[in-house]
Order: C-alpha cells, then structure tokens, then sequence
C-alpha cells in the first residue's frame, strides 16, 4: 500500500452534544452498529471519564445509543472539537459517497490518537483457498463494484474485532493494515458441521444448495498479532461454539 496525502476539509463534521471539552481518550464511532458498539463498551470500560460520540445515517437508534453511554449524533451536521480516536465501522451500503463520508470523518480527527477504517477481507486477491495474509496483494480496482468502494475508501485513510481494534488504536500506528482472525481457517461446511454438533440451534443445517463458486482464502494474521499484541477472545470458531476441533 502507497503512503497518500489526505486533504481535507476543517469544518465539516458532526454535532456533538457536550463535546466543547474533548479529554485524551474520547472516541468518535462512526456507525456505531454492533462492532461499533462492542468497541465503545470495551472503551468505557478501558478510560472510565471519556465521552464516546457516535455517528448514525439516522435517528432510528440513538435512544439505544444513549443507553449504553454513547452520545448520539447525526452524519452531516458541524463539530465543535476533534477527536483524538476516530473508529469508521460504517458500511458502504448506506452511503452515495463511502470515500467522502471516510474523508468527513478523518477531518474529525485532531491527529493525536488514532484513526481506524475497518474494512474486509473480500479485497484481499485470493480465492483458491491459499493462505492469506496481512501482505497479500489486494484486488486492483476495476475488477467489481462492492470491492471498488472499498478500495477506495482504504485509500483516502490508509494509515477488526472490537478488542483488535481497540488494540491497535492503543498502539497509535500510522499508514498501516492490521488484519483480524483466529489463525484456524475452517470451510463453509467445517463451520456449519461444528454448527450442527454445537446443539445451539432448533434447526439443523441440511446442506448447500451448489459447489459453484471460488474457494475463497485462509487468513492468517501472525504479523498483526507480533505487531499489536493481541489474541482473539476464543481461540478459534469450534471452541466458540464449545465443539471439538
């Protein structure tokens, strides 16, 4: 990945009630879905008397927000400060603009803490079931749409899990890709068989519907993990599920 230059705009932003006054540790979360969430509970947690804002496409949610101790605020109105931690978890699928609304929100960054993009591994250029990893070349931009949006936006703030992200906004990297999994690849059937043992579910899964298709790819994320420090909470998927491997 190329270092990029970011130009951005000082007065576009969001509305954030009580945020005249930002401490070192307040995090803005923008689309504070259910990783979003799962980060500013571990976040509270972690700095007691930090402010956690959270950026929505919408009010539809911000009771709920509130409730858990983030402070809720609409995508497109004006900030007062900068945040040191800025965490984007929005998905593309709500924007007309991923990239602009990425470069909105690295303009609500002071640049003191850490910004992080989260992204996917579908631009990783692997579909043969080979092993993957964080230096693995990534799916050059024309080959589809849902890709291109990504790589885009990865491009605008090129600097996974809650406690992963958590983890690397602690480390304060700059222009770099971390990537998050549990080192112990398993196939669409390894994962519904382990499923299916777990007795988790009424319904048991019966089998797919066709073979057609890639492979797909084996993630492997040793680097991140040498880099961070972290360990995902469950070793791997069977032991989440309380299985045998």
């Amino acid at each position: 990945k190329a270092p990029i230059d970011i130009r951005v705009s000082q007065d576009t932003g969001v509305t954030m009630p009580g945020a005249d006054i930002v401490t070192q540790n307040d995090l803005l979360i923008v689309g504070p879905g259910v990783l979003g969430r799962l980060v500013a509970e571990k976040w509270l947690k972690e700095h007691p008397g930090c402010k956690v804002f959270g950026q929505t496409a919408s009010t539809d949610h911000h009771s709920e927000l509130t409730d858990i101790g983030i402070i809720p605020s609409l995508k497109g109105s004006t900030i007062s400060q900068k945040a040191p931690y800025v965490i984007f978890c929005a998905p593309p699928s709500r924007s007309d603009d991923y990239p602009g609304d990425l470069r909105v929100a690295a303009s609500n960054w002071n640049g003191e803490g850490s910004f992080l993009f989260t992204s996917s591994t579908a631009l990783y250029d692997c579909s043969d079931n080979r092993l993957c990893n964080e230096d693995c070349p990534s799916i050059p931009v024309g080959r589809g749409p849902r890709t291109d949006v990504l790589l885009r936006a990865e491009n605008v703030v090129l600097e996974d899990a809650a406690s992963l992200a958590i983890a690397i906004m602690k480390k304060r990297p700059r222009g770099r890709i971390f990537l998050g999994c549990d080192n112990k690849p398993l196939s669409r059937k390894e994962i519904m068989d382990a499923v299916n043992k777990s007795g988790k579910f009424d319904t048991k899964f019966q089998g797919f519907t066709g073979t057609d298709g890639p492979l797909g790819k084996r993630m492997e994320n040793s680097k991140t993990r040498a880099d961070i420090g972290w360990e995902p909470q469950y070793p791997s998927f069977t032991e989440f599920l309380g299985v045998d491997s």
